[in-house]
C-alpha cells in the first residue's frame, strides 16, 4: 500500500515517521504541494491521499481521483470545507477527517484569549509600547464573576464549557443538538439569549452552508456593549465587516480572533515589508482591543500527533474497504 500526504510541514515530519515505523509494510511520500488540477496527476500510482489546505479542491479532480483509483480524500483537519462533498459522492470517493484532533488544544487557546481581553493586556500592552505605564481606566474582571456563553457545544465547546466551569465562570450554550449529559457544567439556551446574556461569546461550530455569517450585524446588536467574542473555529462564521462596525462604534468591548475570511492568503505566510492582501485583516491589526492569531489554535504537540495518526489510519480503513468512524458524505 502506497499513501502519499501532502501539505507536510517540518513540524508534521516526526509524527509520520513514528506513524511509518508501526507501519513498515505501507509505504509513506510526503509533498509540500496541495490538490489541485495541476497536480492531481502526480498521484498517479498511489492507493490514498491525506492533505490538508485551505484552498478549495477544484471540481475537475474528483473525476481525475476516480479515474486513479482512488477510494478515499482524507483531510488532517476537522474542517472539511474544502471539499465538494456532493462531487466526491459522485466519484466514489469517501471523505473523512479528524473531528476531535485535540478539542483541549483549542479550548484551551480560548482560554488564553479570553483571559487576555478581561485582564485588558491588549491595551495595556499599546501603552506599554508608548512608554505610557498607567494602569487607570483599564480596570480587569474576574473570570468567576462572568458569564461565558459557547455557541457550538460539541467535542471543542463542551470542553471549553468545562473549563470555564472549573474556573468558576457560569456557562451558557446554544447548540443545534443539545447534549444535556452536559447540564451539570452548562445551560443551555437560545442562540439570542446566549448573546444578550454572556459577558463573554466562544465560538465552536462547523462551518457549513447553516453557519456561514451566524454572527452577522444583528447578532452582535444583542451583544452587550462589555461583552467580548472569541472565535476559534472558522473566519466565515463571522461577517467580519459587521464585526468591524461594531468594534469602530463601540457597540461590543473587543474580539479575539483565531481564524479570519480570507486567511489562506496571509496566515502562516511571511509578509514582513510587503503589503498586507486584506484591508480588513489591517483595520483589524489597527485595533488595541483586537487579538489576532494565525490559525494556531490546533497547533500544539498532541494536536499534531493526533491529526498525522487519526487520518493515517482512517485512509488504510477506507483503502480496504473497512468502517470507517470519520467518514462526512
Amino acid at each position: 500500500m502506497r499513501i502519499i500526504l501532502l501539505t507536510v510541514r517540518d513540524d508534521e515530519l516526526p509524527s509520520i515517521k513514528q506513524w511509518q515505523a508501526r507501519h513498515p509494510e505501507i509505504e509513506i511520500q510526503t509533498t509540500d504541494w496541495e490538490l489541485h488540477s495541476d497536480t492531481v496527476d502526480r498521484l498517479a500510482g498511489f492507493d490514498g491521499v491525506v492533505t490538508q489546505q485551505r484552498s478549495q479542491i477544484e471540481d475537475d479532480v474528483y473525476p481525475k481521483l476516480k479515474e486513479l483509483g482512488f477510494k478515499q480524500l482524507t483531510t488532517r483537519t476537522a474542517g472539511f470545507d474544502v471539499v465538494n462533498l456532493p462531487l466526491a459522492t459522485e466519484n466514489n470517493l469517501k471523505v473523512s477527517n479528524v473531528p476531535a484532533y485535540s478539542p483541549h488544544s483549542v479550548a484551551e487557546l480560548a482560554l488564553t484569549h479570553t483571559m487576555r481581553l478581561i485582564r485588558k493586556l491588549p491595551l495595556f500592552d499599546a501603552r506599554m509600547k508608548q512608554q505610557d505605564f498607567r494602569w487607570q481606566g483599564l480596570q480587569a474582571t474576574e473570570l468567576h464573576s462572568l458569564t461565558i456563553g459557547i455557541i457550538g457545544a460539541g467535542r471543542i465547546g463542551s470542553t471549553t464549557a468545562q473549563i470555564f466551569h472549573a474556573l468558576g465562570a457560569n456557562v451558557i450554550a446554544n447548540d443545534t443538538k443539545p447534549n444535556h449529559d452536559l447540564d451539570d457544567i452548562l445551560t443551555f439556551k437560545t442562540k439570542e439569549e446566549v448573546l444578550q446574556g454572556s459577558d463573554v461569546i466562544c465560538l465552536h461550530v462547523d462551518l457549513n452552508e447553516t453557519s456561514k455569517n451566524l454572527i452577522d450585524a444583528k447578532a452582535l446588536s444583542l451583544m452587550k456593549p462589555t461583552a467580548y467574542i472569541v472565535n476559534e473555529c472558522r473566519g466565515p462564521v463571522i461577517d467580519t465587516a459587521a464585526l468591524i462596525n461594531a468594534l469602530e462604534q463601540q457597540q461590543i468591548a473587543g474580539a479575539a480572533l483565531d481564524t479570519l475570511t480570507g486567511e489562506e492568503n496571509f496566515f502562516n505566510v511571511d509578509l514582513r515589508g510587503k503589503e498586507l492582501p486584506s484591508e480588513q485583516l489591517k483595520k483589524l491589526r489597527a485595533m488595541d482591543n483586537v487579538i489576532l492569531t494565525p490559525h494556531i489554535g490546533f497547533y500544539t504537540n498532541i494536536a499534531v500527533q493526533n491529526m498525522v495518526d487519526i487520518s493515517l489510519d482512517d485512509a488504510v480503513q477506507l483503502i480496504q474497504d473497512q468502517p470507517c468512524d470519520h467518514v462526512v458524505n
